[in-house]
This record gives structure tokens, sequence and C-alpha cells, in this order.
């Protein structure tokens, strides 16, 4: 391996010596480890000569990594410098002295090239906030933000007990029915103008507040609608100022602006992940200070990558205005996701509003839409290195355990610590190997499958609370399909779990329950791939191949990504829509004879062929076909055609012309020909012209 390692036992506290050292570099094909005890004390330079040097550089230890950057300048270091924490994830648990396969695997990991770069988004911020909430709260804040950001008050509460500014330093606005669309840089709010006083052209004398006779004016000029009787003493008091005009109509308004602060009791974007730039602290004030700081910040250029790809000629939304699949909209948390085009085949993804969960990715069946921060290829690779390396240092039964990269390693970091501090709890056990992602639920069952074919007795996937509802929903669901596949191949044990913990202990003791599941005895050697569907297949071949039990079908859960259907053959009249709207390509017709064809392996159970089919005559059946047959073409339903009683030529099915035939008996404008609808078109206008001869006769022009 071209990379140069540098390891600590940190001060002696980790069970790594001179011994361990050749362990790890023989897991890793390369010499001995050399071991140091105060890498970032007297050792330092142990880590200032690799640095000099001209492979990669991976540190064993995260915590000290800014005084290891530092030392990477200082020496003009060229090469890529990567930290990898074995500490808290390895040598202060209490299954520390069987964790050198683990520590092994990570070093393989860290030192893997980078993935390549990914398209960005990108976004401009001119500092334009519009506050948005009551006098009482939102007039506060925008006083302190108008200090540094360029402000706008939308006031939406007519009651109020504190007063307008002294000095007109921004505009104030009014109303109710609050829209807000858009993200950092370019939001469009609406509302509805109902106050009949015009901010902009009061002056604030106070004259109208003076003269209504209900107290129906609040210190911020807002009319208490529901207090006010309409005497017009307030229009008289307001005078050639003008102000105040009773017969204005309600208006919608709108205003662009950069930045919302939304200081609403409940917030106006009712999303788990609102847009970058929209902040609603909801009543909190620790929270209200911190979006206000970080709102602060907001102003310039920003861009963050692309996070996915989407192959329309995949997806499985719609076709002919009908909807089938939905997975990826129904799952976002960001209203990223929507339908798109005239007519609404497609799904459109916002690149400005997606986060980088990429559930939707997860719950895709055709694999439409792909993850790519990283993408699956690549990801892949890190796995399968991981649970490579650690079987050659002779690792047991290795579990995966992914968690996202800012809540699940500090939870996991946390765990370490209290592990070795006494406090009663073991930390993560020897065979549990952690894996960062940019976010939980970005991997799913295409990886997940992958993994255990490789050789990992589990997944485990770590939620610590910041997640939407909806993916821990989704995650159980490809869990339950995952396992499904798993069970019906007679692997033994559970091989998935997903992990619900924000407290050590909770963490602790769910690890106590890591999956244990039966693996092929071979660990496959495949890749993988860029199409999701492909790689399910190898990685389904590959389980299929080393599998306890041999079967031919497995019964899946609904909503799994295989699957049959079932054809009413009495029902169906062969019409042909269902192969029209198919996305996969499973369900066709033949140019020769009326004959529906079904091939398995492409169906990705959309449903769009039951959403289409004018019969009812169609059912999904989620399921797993193991047979080669499932490759092939497989006659659903065929009959006879329809031959035209007067030429002959064939034109139709005998069900089409029979269906046909009973729906328009009883029709006046066909009652007494049906005969003709038994002829093709051509035949039909013949047998029309020569019933009828004067109806293609045009009047004689004059």
């Amino acid at each position: 391996m071209n990379t140069t390692f540098r390891i600590c036992s940190c001060n002696r506290s980790m069970p790594l010596d001179a011994a361990a050292g050749e362990k790890l570099g023989k897991a890793l094909g390369t010499e001995a480890l050399p071991v140091a005890h105060e890498l970032c004390g007297r050792q330092v330079d142990a880590c200032r000569d690799a640095l000099k040097g001209t492979t990669p550089v991976v540190v064993g230890c995260t915590q000290e990594s800014a005084l290891f950057e530092e030392l990477a300048q200082q020496e003009n270091c060229a090469v890529p410098l990567r930290f990898v924490n074995l500490r808290e994830t390895a040598g202060w648990g209490a299954q520390a002295a069987s964790a050198l396969p683990k520590m092994a695997a990570l070093l393989a990991d860290a030192a893997l090239p980078a993935a390549d770069p990914v398209p960005v988004v990108n976004y401009s911020s001119r500092g334009r906030v519009l506050v948005i909430g009551s006098a009482d709260r939102a007039l506060p804040w925008a006083e302190r933000l108008s200090k540094q950001l360029s402000v706008n008050l939308l006031l939406t509460d007519a009651r109020a007990t504190t007063s307008m500014p002294h000095a007109r330093r921004y505009p104030v606005l009014s109303g109710a029915q609050v829209e807000i669309g858009g993200w950092l840089g370019a939001f469009t709010v609406r509302w509805q103008q109902s106050n009949p006083i015009d901010l902009d052209r009061c002056v604030r004398c106070n004259a109208c507040i003076d003269a209504c006779p209900e107290n129906a004016i609040s210190p911020v000029f807002q009319i208490d609608q529901e207090r006010c009787k309409r005497h017009g003493d307030c229009v008289e008091a307001c005078g050639a100022v003008g102000a105040i005009d009773f017969t204005r109509q309600a208006l919608r308004q709108e205003l662009q602006c950069d930045l919302v602060f939304d200081l609403s009791p409940t917030p106006l974007i009712a999303l788990h992940e609102p847009p970058q730039g929209y902040a609603a602290p909801a009543n909190d004030i620790a929270a209200e200070h911190e979006a206000a700081l970080r709102l602060g910040q907001l102003v310039g250029e920003f861009e963050k990558p692309k996070y996915f790809r989407y192959k329309e000629k995949l997806c499985a939304h719609s076709r002919n205005r009908k909807t089938g699949c939905t997975a990826c909209i129904d799952v976002c948390s960001t209203g990223a996701i929507s339908t798109s085009g005239s007519n609404r085949n497609h799904i459109k993804v916002d690149p400005h509003l997606c986060m980088g969960c990429g559930a939707c990715t997860t719950v895709c069946p055709s694999g439409a839409l792909g993850y790519g921060y990283p993408d699956a290829p690549y990801l892949g690779r890190r796995l399968k290195t991981l649970l490579t390396t650690y079987a050659a240092a002779s690792g047991k039964q290795p579990v995966l355990l992914f968690h996202s990269k800012e809540g699940g390693t500090a939870l996991i970091n946390t765990l370490g610590r209290l592990a070795k501090g006494g406090k009663h709890l073991r930390g993560l056990p020897a065979r549990v190997i952690p894996l960062a992602l940019h976010h939980v639920a970005s991997a799913g069952i295409d990886l997940w499958l992958s993994a255990i074919a490789w050789g990992a007795s589990g997944i485990a996937v770590l939620a610590t609370g910041e997640e939407a509802p909806q993916y821990m929903t989704a995650l159980r669901e490809q869990m339950q399909i995952a396992q499904a596949i798993l069970s019906g191949l007679g692997y033994g044990g559970a091989h998935l779990q997903l992990i619900e913990a924000a407290t050590p202990e909770a963490l602790d003791a769910a690890l106590l329950h890591a999956p244990r599941g039966e693996v092929p005895g071979v660990p496959a050697r495949f890749n993988a791939f860029a199409d999701k569907r492909d790689t399910l297949d190898f990685a389904i071949g590959h389980l299929q191949e080393h599998a306890p039990a041999k079967v031919e079908e497995i019964p899946l859960p609904a909503g799994a990504p295989f699957g049959s259907v079932q054809v009413d053959s009495a029902a169906c009249t062969l019409c042909m829509a269902c192969a029209g709207a198919c996305p996969s390509s499973a369900l066709m017709d033949t140019a020769d004879r009326p004959q529906l064809r079904f091939i398995e392996k492409n169906c990705v159970q959309c449903g769009l062929c039951v959403q289409t089919c004018p019969e009812n005559a169609l059912a999904l059946v989620p399921r797993l076909n193991l047979r080669d047959a499932a490759k092939n073409p497989l006659v659903l339903n065929e009959t006879r055609p329809f031959s035209c009683i007067r030429c002959n030529k064939p034109f139709g099915t005998e069900k089409v012309i029979e269906s046909m035939l009973a729906r328009l008996a009883a029709h006046d404008a066909f009652s007494a020909n049906l005969e003709r609808l038994k002829m093709c078109g051509d035949c039909r206008v013949i047998d029309l012209m020569q019933s009828n001869p004067g109806a293609f006769t045009s009047a004689r022009r004059p």
C-alpha cells in the first residue's frame, strides 16, 4: 500500500506496541507500522518526517488534527494528509485488546484516494433579510439586525404593546396569510395586505391612535378589524397625509429577499429541513440568538455539493397523467422534489433545496435517482476495503455501523471517552466498524446486500434523532425487504439493525445486540455500480449462488422493488395500455399478434400498469423470482385477432371488439349500425358512403 501511516498509543492508553504495529502492517500489505506513544508531543518529528515524503500520509488521531495540519503547512507538504480516529472507535473500548482488525480496516479506508469532485450549487446573498412576526417579537430583532443587514419588517399581528422605532431606518410592512418560497439569496415572500394604514405613507404622528374611539389602532399602526367600527375619525385625523383608506381592497403583496427570519409561533415553512437562509426559532429565546448570529454570517457567495444524479428515462413516477411511483416525493423532507413537465411524467429535484439526505435514492426502485456525495461505486469501494482488510487481519463477524458525520460521530466519540473513563460503558465492540456518511439515509438495500456478499455479518444504522421521521420509516421498510431476501435464501440470524439512540448509554445498550447474521462462505469479488439495479443483480446473484437454501422464489413485503404482475385474463382486453405505460419495459406487446408479454427481472413494481389499466385487470405481486425464466419474456395473456367482416384484415382483438359492442349497443349513434363496429376504419367509411351517399356531398358554391 503506497501510504505512510503514523499511529500512536496516546500515552499508552491503547494496546498498541511493536507487535501490534507488525500485525497492522501485515494486514495492510506493508511493513510493520511504527507505534509512537506521544506523536503530538516529543515524538512529533516522526510525523514531520512523514510529511516531507512523497506518499500520502494517514495519521491515526483526529484530536490533534489541527497540529498536524499546521506541521504540513510548515513543511509545504504536497501529499494528501488524512486522519482516522483509532482511539474512541477502537482503542478505548472494553474490547480494545481484540480491536486490531478494526484498526487495520479503518486505516485502509483512510488510505483510499478521495472521491472525485462533484458539481456544486451556488448561492448569492446580499444580506436582504425579511423579519416576520408580531411587533413585540419582531421589532427588537429588526432593530438589532439592521445594524449589519438590510432589513424589511413584516408585521403579522394587529395587537402590540411596543411602539415603532423613533427613526425610520427600514421598511415596515403588514399582512397575513404569508407564503414563503425559495432558498438562500432567492426567497419570494407573498402575503395578503389587509391593514387600511399604508405604513410607507404613515408619518407616525399618532394622530389616528388619539382619534380612535375604540382603541383599535396599536402602537405599530395596525388596525384591529374586530374592534374597529369604522367611524372614520382616524381618516379625518390623518388628513392630508392620506395613509388610511378603508376602501382599499386587500391586495396580494410580494417581496424578494435573501434571508428570512421567521418569528411566528409556528414556522411558516413546515419542513423538517427548511431551506438554507431560512430561520424559524419558534419561541425559543436561545434559538433566536443562534439563528440571528447564523443569518448575519450568510452574506456573500456560497456553494454546496449537488448531492444527486437523475436519469429521467428510468423514472417510474408517471405516464399519461397516471401516477405510479411517488416514493421520492413522499420521503423528501426539504420539499425539493416535485412533479415536472407539462405532462407531469417525471420528477424535478431542485438542487438549491436538496440537503443531501439521500433518502430519495434509497427508496427509488428503478435507480433513476442516485446519490452522488459520494456515489455508490466509491462508497462500495470503501465498504469492500473495510471488510477485506478486516478479514485479512483475522477479524470475525464484522458489522458496519453507518452513522452521520455530525451527530453520529459526536455520539460515538462520547461513548468511547466514557468507556475509557470508567462510566461502566463498554464502547464500540471490536467487531463493529464505524463508517461516517453525509446522511445515514443515503445508503440503501443495494449497498447493504453487497456488504453482506463481501462478508459483513450485519449492517447497523445509527439514527441520533436529527433525522426526519419519514426517513426512519423508509429505512425500516428497506431493511425488512433486505432481511426477507437474506432469510429467504436461508442465511440465519438478523443482518440489519436500525439503532435509534441519542445518548451514549442507549447506543452502548443497542450495540449489545449488533447483528450476527450468516454470510456466504466465499466473499464476493464484484464492485458496486452506479446503476442500482446492476449492483443488486450482482449482490443477489452471489448470495443465491452460496445460499444455504436453494429456493426459486421469495415473497417480499409490499413496496419491494421486485415482483410480478398478475393479469385477470377474463377482464383483460389486451388493449396494451399497460405496455405503453411501463417505464422499465417489463410489460411489452408484440407486433404480429395480440399478446401481452412480461419480463419479471425488469419490473420495479411502480404500479403504473395497475393505474393505467381501464379494466382493473392487473395486480402487483411483490416477490423475488430467482428462476432463470425471470430474465425471459413470459406471455401473460393472449387472444385471437379480430378480422374485419368486410375485408378480413386484422385490426383488433376479439375481446376489445366484444367489449366495444357491449358498451355501445345501447348508444343511439351505434345501436342501428353495430355491424359497422366490426369493420376496420377504411371499410367503415366505405360502408357509410354506400348506405348514405349524400353524407359526404358538399353544398354547391354560389
